[in-house]
């Protein structure tokens, strides 16, 4: 079984930053993907981002050049560095490992962007 932590939402103002961390029960070298979901009031899980174990990354169209997914390997996690927020970007984070074929995640934390 593999713990996912997330931490590091809070409410900032549009054109803030945030930075989101996902400390893993067990070491990420090995994880084939990790990654980051979000989900809006009333809206679906949606894909953010993803970083493979090669180092290899991904992001959602609305979240290029303002986002960015790293991790650790050494602390075990995965950070989100989210620059320049919208009000949009207002949802539930939730980190996301993909080990073989099973799938893990936390259970989130909030963003709030708002004036």
């Amino acid at each position: 079984q593999v713990q996912l932590v997330e931490s590091g939402g809070g409410l900032v103002q549009p054109g803030g930053s945030l930075r989101l961390s996902c400390v893993v029960s067990r070491s990420i070298f090995s994880i084939n993907v990790m990654g980051w979901y979000r989900q809006a009031p009333g809206k679906q899980r949606d894909f953010v981002a993803h970083i493979t174990s090669g180092g290899g990354t991904n992001y959602a169209d609305s979240v290029k050049g303002r986002f960015t997914i790293s991790r650790d390997n050494a602390k075990n996690t995965v950070y989100l560095q989210m620059n320049s927020l919208k009000p949009d970007d207002t949802a539930v984070y939730y980190c996301n490992a993909r080990l073989g074929l099973s799938t893990y995640w936390g259970k989130g934390t909030l963003v709030t962007v708002s004036s």
